[in-house]
């Protein structure tokens, strides 16, 4: 914001300079060529008057000294010449090809036929720009209409000193812009660094309450108005909405200790009563039962995902491969027991990328999805497989342009069950949305918390068929790099060296 505030200060600023500087150095400059032209042109007059009265009274001997005197003064040549061309003073010895040829110039031959108005003729000799003017020399001063004069005289001034004249005020106009625009530049880069401290001040604060930190009161006596206001309006948002996360995580908190105690004991008294019911009555007792468990795996579900919600956990190197071991040996009894298998197969994954807990949230609730449709003697599988950084091309629009693509894990977790139709995996991920042949005692929301936990550390969960029938839920993962800054779960930055995992089935 500072730069291009600052550039919109300069480059208004060096417009108005050259609006204003550019016609002010031309209306100098020809003022200055007007004034030399003028120059010439009264010092011509003058010596061809004098000239006329010496000529007249036949004291032609006063000329050379006159012309000589002239040009001293002025810098410059004066030649007189007779009503014939001849040469009759000069202030300057001319060459033979030099004085026969006077006679030839434009200015002097409109001079000697006795025209009154004056002839500029600008040449360059020697690399010097040479300003000429002739005027006629006539009886009394004065032009009598068209009489033929008694001479002319001729004055050559060099332009050089005006030349130099009007570019040291060229360079003084370009100076003072320049001094103009570093003043401007100061008090503009002041000024926009008092406008956008605020506004960085909002980014900062908004980068902090984005990461989960405190919402710190941004100061609101600095900025413009308009800042100000936003300021304020920031403030008011930002503890808004500190006030709804600690609400959040006050009822996630108290939710989790206040309702798992009295459906545990529900859960309780449920089984107490078994005895004193009825034989006919226990199939009811039992559905009590069953939802009452059904009802605290729900709860659980639930504040799993206000806790995710409110929380900004960062992410962490998680060993994949060492995860999926322990995940794989803690539920293979049970897999068993239904008579399930439950293998473990792929490629070694190494470090993914995750918040914490969050794999084996996924995997738990992904196996314990699969357990509930899988019929007895099949097989789930879990089943990693490592994708390498590709390099994608854009032909079309950029065809030598390339870049490469993050390299990912892809967990696999696959059943051989009733599967899903197209709509119905479509729909799997939303909340409390169950299938119309899914088993009882299922809450909806254990896909819709592996899609969280996923997108939380970075990847993507979707749904396929499977590919000997059943659902393929696969969850893709980012995988760690040396370069991602991240801590492994010890907090150290190294790699997490490990003898490979075994690669295990188990029915």
């Amino acid at each position: 914001m500072t730069r291009r505030l600052l550039l919109s200060y300069l480059s208004l600023a060096a417009f108005v300079l050259l609006c204003l500087e550019i016609p002010l150095g031309i209306v100098y400059s020809r003022a200055e060529r007007e004034r030399i032209v003028n120059s010439a042109n009264d010092e011509a007059e003058s010596v061809s008057a004098f000239a006329s009265l010496s000529v007249a009274s036949g004291r032609e001997g006063e000329l050379t000294e006159r012309v000589e005197h002239c040009a001293e003064r002025i810098g410059g040549q004066v030649v007189i010449l007779d009503a014939q061309g001849d040469l009759l003073a000069t202030s300057d010895p001319l060459s033979g090809e030099e004085e026969r040829g006077l006679a030839s110039h434009p200015e002097v031959a409109a001079a000697l036929d006795g025209r009154a108005t004056t002839h500029v003729r600008t040449s360059t000799i020697g690399g010097v720009r040479y300003l000429s003017v002739a005027a006629p020399v006539v009886h009394g001063g004065q032009a009598q209409g068209a009489e033929r004069a008694m001479g002319a005289v001729r004055i050559t001034l060099p332009t050089d000193m005006v030349t130099d004249r009007v570019s040291r005020v060229w360079l003084l106009l370009a100076f003072t812009g320049l001094a103009a625009l570093t003043a401007v530049a100061a008090l503009a880069f002041a000024f926009a660094q008092w406008t956008g401290r605020p506004i960085r001040q909002l980014e900062e604060a908004t980068h902090r309450l984005a990461d989960g930190g405190s919402a710190t009161p941004v100061a609101i006596t600095n900025g413009p108005p308009e800042v100000r206001s936003l300021a304020a309006t920031f403030n008011r948002t930002a503890a808004r909405l500190e006030h709804l996360l600690a609400s959040q995580r006050a009822f996630a908190g108290e939710a989790s200790h206040q309702l798992k105690t009295p459906l545990a004991a529900l859960r309780l008294r449920l089984e107490n009563l078994e005895s004193d019911i009825a034989l006919h009555a226990r199939g009811s007792l039992t559905a009590a039962m069953t939802e009452t468990d059904r009802l605290a795996r729900m709860v659980e579900g639930l504040l799993a995902m206000a806790r995710l919600d409110e929380s900004a956990a960062e992410r962490e190197r998680v060993d994949l491969d060492r995860v999926c071991v322990e995940r794989h040996r803690a539920w293979a009894p049970l897999f068993e027991q239904h008579g399930v298998g439950l293998a473990l197969v792929g490629d070694y994954a190494g470090q993914v990328l995750a918040v914490p807990g969050a794999v084996e949230q996924i995997l738990d609730n992904l196996l314990s999805n699969a357990l509930r449709v899988s019929p007895p003697g099949t097989t789930v599988s879990i089943d990693l497989r490592r994708h390498a950084a590709q390099e994608r091309r854009f032909p079309h629009h950029f065809p030598h342009h390339r870049t490469s693509g993050p390299a990912r894990v892809d967990l696999h977790v696959m059943d051989e069950g009733p599967g899903m139709t197209e709509e119905q995996r479509r729909r799997a991920f939303d909340r409390f949305w169950r299938a119309p042949d899914a088993p009882k005692g299922g809450t909806g929301l254990g896909l819709a918390l592996v899609q969280r936990l996923a997108h939380a550390g970075g990847g993507e969960a979707v749904l396929r068929p499977a590919p000997h029938g059943g659902l393929d839920a696969v969850v893709h993962l980012p995988c760690a790099s040396n370069r991602d800054g991240i801590p492994n779960r010890d907090g150290t930055h190294a790699p997490d060296h490990r003898p490979p995992r075994p690669l295990e089935a188990t029915r």
